[in-house]
């Protein structure tokens, strides 16, 4: 989870981070930051500027999350789908009449998440990112974003209907496994088997309904990792030339295989060592 790079004068740490709370990330924040107010930058996916023009951005446009023309889920989907999504919801504090009108990719993301990982956001219990950059602004470490306020909606905007229908089957995955799921996933971060996550979640794939797709881990994983760290890497390399000691904090699923943002900056001449 925790990586050093030095290329000439200059050094990278990165961290893999998670996006949701868990109480053992207390003593992994406590060895991430001795390394963190040595930075004179940092750089997350997403800073709080960024935060505030996405959440306005739902405020100003109802349409990305919410279905205002045409069809709702009700009328797209099988009965029998319908109302075990409804159920679902229904189990993570949604409402049905609002699960009808929200756009498909919007409910499956919000499913995705156990309740009890829900309910810790709600409490505002907030995930490894969230918890370093409040330790980087109180130690007045300026922040950057590694991409743009937008850019997951512009992501799942280039989702076809069908593969959006596909999240939402994917998310009726029964409860017992969806939180086994959930569970390995965490022990698997906090054990430092990051690659593994990614596996699990393909081996899962095969116990969801036939109607997924084939294709559908693959092409997930070019869009929300693949694309992503590309594009990544020469903001990093513009910071890490602009200040001599960077931190990084991106999700853990974007640092391992090839076209992990490890192995695209080693190939730039970046030296890793944990």
């Amino acid at each position: 989870l925790l990586w050093q790079a030095v290329r000439g004068d200059a050094t990278i740490t990165i961290v893999g981070t998670m996006h949701v709370w868990d109480p053992r990330l207390d003593d992994l924040v406590g060895d991430v930051i001795p390394l963190l107010i040595e930075a004179d930058h940092a750089l997350f996916e997403m800073t709080a500027e960024e935060q505030g023009q996405l959440m306005q951005a739902l405020i100003d446009d109802p349409s990305i999350t919410t279905i205002t023309t045409g069809p709702t889920l009700p009328e797209m989907l099988d009965d029998a789908t319908w109302q075990a999504l409804s159920q679902a919801a229904s189990d993570h504090g949604i409402p049905s009449f609002m699960a009808a009108k929200m756009q498909p990719w919007f409910l499956a993301t919000t499913l995705s998440m156990p309740a009890c990982a829900m309910q810790a956001m709600t409490d505002g219990r907030l995930g490894l990112d969230f918890m370093l950059m409040e330790e980087a602004a109180q130690a007045g470490i300026p922040t950057g974003a590694l991409e743009p306020w937008d850019t997951l909606l512009r992501l799942f905007d280039s989702v076809t209907l069908d593969e959006q229908i596909d999240l939402l089957r994917i998310s009726l995955v029964a409860p017992e496994l969806q939180n086994a799921i959930f569970v390995s996933m965490l022990d698997g971060y906090f054990d430092g088997r990051v690659a593994e996550i990614w596996e699990m979640n393909q081996f899962a794939m095969e116990l969801m309904p036939e109607t997924v797709s084939a294709d559908f881990m693959a092409e997930s994983e070019e869009l929300l990792l693949t694309q992503r760290n590309q594009d990544w890497i020469p903001v990093i390399e513009a910071a890490a030339a602009a200040h001599d000691n960077l931190f990084v904090g991106a999700g853990a699923a974007h640092l391992p295989g090839e076209d992990g943002v490890l192995r695209l900056l080693e190939r730039n001449g970046w030296t890793w060592h944990r």
